[in-house]
């Protein structure tokens, strides 16, 4: 049997993914192939080169904590104005989130990578998803992080490359293509209990991102439940934490970690219908005296339903 890991995008919510990442290590289950998109390739590469043992997971834990909004994301006011006024493709540089990529990978190419990984881009042009499995490993990361207008996309192998999440966040059929007959997928999630919309241009960008990719996920994952061994870890809920914000790295660490092992020992890898934890809703604050929140879901697939909850 060949397991494949699928890490998805989300930003700064990509910290979740280490917590599940320590959670499926406690239980011994590890991969024979990595696929990364956004976020998610940030960790399929690192892991690809240094493994999931604990030791390795820590270090990565550590990268995530110590990140800034400026480490990913920086902004600068001059850069800003070029972008305004079209001399300038994206509102941030990469070249920060260049220098964090080049000081964490052990490896140039990604076929030098311990365990086989595969990063998912986007091509600008067509739309079409492609992946990204030789060659420079530091430019596949960055082309599929590159969050289209916040970072520039990267030019590889003739063509412009941006976020993998906008072609297909989990790339469930990359991973079958590739011989993986059981899949576990690790969704980053996204900013489901934000108490109001995002302000600014890069919040509103990457939170609208987060929210695409995230309903691709939920679409895939229903088409390939019947056709491959598919566990869908649950993502972290409510979360009210922005995916521009890294200054909760470690708390949303500790709760995927803890939350995962608990869905571990409740058998939750072995349920029906993964898809059903992935579904679409929102948090609003309830009455003051009854101290609940309302959870509105989405109605895709015909499952739309308010709910209560504690």
């Amino acid at each position: 049997m060949t397991t494949a890991f699928v890490l998805g995008g989300g930003a700064g919510l990509g910290a979740v993914e280490v917590g599940m990442l320590y959670a499926l290590t406690e239980r011994g289950i590890r991969p024979d192939l990595l696929i990364g998109t956004s976020a998610g390739a940030l960790n399929a590469a690192y892991v690809a080169g240094r493994g999931t043992d604990l030791p390795a997971l820590d270090e990565l834990a550590a990268i995530w904590r110590n990140l800034r909004r400026q480490d990913v994301f920086p902004l600068d006011p001059v850069r800003q104005l070029l972008a305004v006024t079209g001399l300038r493709s994206s509102l941030c540089s990469d070249r920060n989130l260049r220098q964090l990529i080049e000081s964490h990978l052990p490896y140039r190419d990604l076929e030098d990578a311990a365990i086989p990984v595969h990063l998912v881009a986007t091509d600008l042009l067509t739309g079409r998803e492609v992946l990204l499995s030789t060659g420079e490993a530091v430019s596949a990361v960055l082309a599929s992080a590159a969050v289209p207008g916040v970072l520039p996309a990267v030019q590889r192998e003739g063509l412009s490359l941006v976020d993998g999440g906008i072609a297909d966040d989990a790339a469930l059929s990359q991973a079958v293509a590739l011989g993986a007959d059981d899949v576990w997928v690790l969704p980053a999630g996204y900013a489901c209990a934000l108490q109001r919309p995002p302000t600014t241009a890069l919040a509103t960008a990457v939170q609208a991102l987060t929210l695409l990719t995230h309903q691709r996920l939920l679409l895939e994952v229903a088409d390939f439940s019947e056709r491959v061994e598919l566990h869908v870890l649950p993502p972290l809920c409510p979360v009210s934490v922005s995916p521009i914000d890294f200054s909760h790295a470690g708390e949303l660490i500790e709760r995927a970690h803890r939350a995962t092992e608990d869905w571990l020992t409740a058998g939750g890898d072995r349920q029906a219908h993964p898809e059903r934890i992935l579904s679409l809703h929102r948090h609003r604050p309830g009455p003051a005296a009854g101290g609940k929140a309302s959870v509105t879901r989405s109605p895709l697939h015909g499952r739309g339903t308010t709910v209560r909850r504690a």
